[in-house]
């Protein structure tokens, strides 16, 4: 509604068709793309985003509200600008639209200053390069795939991996391991897992240092395509003013691609690849461009990425991974096994997996781990076949030692303790190091492999 408050009264034009969330509009001058237009009709509110111009009256706009109700002939107005949003220091807590309008029944924010949510990123000069690794208390991620500050991490996994359980636990550590904030883009997401997430964050304790939007599934493919790009200028601000640690979750990128290539077949433009919209890499880029991290704070981002039928080297998959600096995989095969998190140890990684970077301790436990790993893989048919007796001495120990690291590497999560009735653990990297090179040197060569599961630290046994 502020966005009506602001624009003048002056009429652009009026609608003259209207098919699904596309409406065409006769201007009397034609308004730039991107431009947001409004209209009223009855008590009801309904915004458009310019997306095309047709001929030299004529756009084609897409409605960022159902609608439901409207008719040709309704006159439209400019709202003076693109597309805008309220911020203000005490959005903390909230859970909003894409509007910045209230979704958890509590009153407007109280600001007068306003952002646009399409900005350019902020300028090579301002920004700053990945300064270290942001601990997650997660020993399996700390240790083999760590999160940059500052840097883009992606979670990859079809339905049902536990993407999103990860991501509340990383919005958990956020908060209480580093004092920073969390803004969360939920994108398409089921109103169930919205409601779901919202209230487990209570429960949790961190929606004081939380901003949640959400943009979902049964709304117009606009706001799903522009949701993200909210959440961003909420993080930029917060950024900005506030000078903490920020933390932005997305969930999920693969939905802000679905939106887009919704939008396109709308537009009426020829698809391209697998289906896909022509423009996809440049507004996968339009999104993860932003996320940077300047002399005023860093935006550490982690994105949850549906991969259709589990297939890789799906386009879509293909170029949202190329922007990130760590690739988590969330594999099927560890949840059949009960390994959680269901990480795959050997398929994720870090383009900051160097030693000069880690330094060499964290390097080689992390090499050691994976050869490991990678070994007993090697060695799993053999001993389905065969048994452990055919493997030669070492490669026996080899797989005892991976089996238990393999446990070792699974953990109770703080945001599913209420389910679970296991209390969450967190740990940090040099209790996880410690931890690997006592299995690596054989120090629990004789402690069952059930100790080793879903525990913490292994100090205690």
């Amino acid at each position: 509604m502020s966005q009506a408050i602001e624009a003048s009264n002056d009429p652009i034009g009026f609608i003259e068709e209207i098919y699904g969330p596309v409406i065409e509009i006769v201007c009397d001058h034609l308004p730039p793309l991107h431009q947001a237009l409004f209209c009223t009709c009855g008590r009801q509110y309904y915004l458009f985003e310019v997306y095309r111009h047709l001929d030299a009256r004529r756009i084609r706009a897409i409605a960022l509200h159902s609608t439901g109700g409207l008719k040709r002939g309704i006159t439209v107005y400019d709202s003076g600008g693109p597309l805008r949003i309220p911020v203000a220091p005490d959005c903390l807590s909230r859970m909003l639209n894409m509007f910045g309008m209230p979704l958890d029944g509590q009153p407007p924010l109280q600001t007068t200053e306003m952002r646009n949510i399409i900005a350019p990123p902020a300028s090579l000069s301002e920004t700053v390069p990945a300064s270290g690794i942001l601990e997650s208390g997660i020993k399996v991620i700390d240790l083999l795939c760590p999160f940059i500050k500052g840097g883009k991490t992606g979670l990859f996994g079809g339905a049902g991996v536990g993407k999103t359980v990860l991501i509340m636990e990383f919005m958990h550590a956020i908060v209480s391991l580093h004092q920073g904030v969390s803004v969360f883009a939920g994108i398409g997401e089921r109103i169930r897992e919205g409601h779901e997430l919202w209230h487990e964050m209570q429960e949790a304790g961190v929606m004081p240092q939380t901003l949640m939007l959400f943009g979902q599934m049964d709304e117009s493919p606009g706001v799903r395509f522009r949701v993200g790009l909210s959440a961003l200028t909420y993080a930029e601000y917060l950024r900005d003013v506030m000078h903490k640690e920020i933390l932005l979750l997305i969930d999920n990128v693969f939905r802000f691609v679905q939106a887009g290539s919704e939008i396109s077949g709308l537009l009426g433009r020829m698809p391209a690849t697998v289906g896909y919209q022509p423009t996809l890499m440049s507004e996968v880029a339009e999104l993860q461009e932003r996320i940077i991290s300047t002399r005023s704070g860093n935006i550490t981002a982690v994105e949850a990425v549906y991969v259709p039928a589990d297939d890789m080297t799906d386009p879509a998959v293909s170029t949202i991974l190329s922007h990130l600096d760590t690739t988590v995989i969330l594999s099927r095969s560890q949840a059949a096994k009960g390994i959680y998190p269901t990480v795959d140890p050997l398929q994720s990684s870090s383009k900051m997996m160097d030693r000069l970077f880690l330094g060499d301790r964290h390097y080689q436990v992390a090499e050691h781990v994976r050869e490991h790993l990678a070994r007993y893989e090697e060695l799993e048919d053999m001993i389905a076949m065969l048994g452990m007796e055919t493997l030669s001495d070492k490669d026996q120990r080899i797989v005892m030692r991976a089996r238990k690291l393999q446990r070792y590497l699974t953990q109770p999560f703080h945001v599913m303790s209420s389910h679970s009735a296991i209390p969450g653990v967190s740990v940090t990297l040099e209790q996880t190091l410690t931890d690997c090179e006592a299995f690596l040197r054989g120090d629990y060569d004789n402690t069952p492999e059930e100790q080793c599961y879903m525990r913490g630290a292994m100090q205690a046994v």
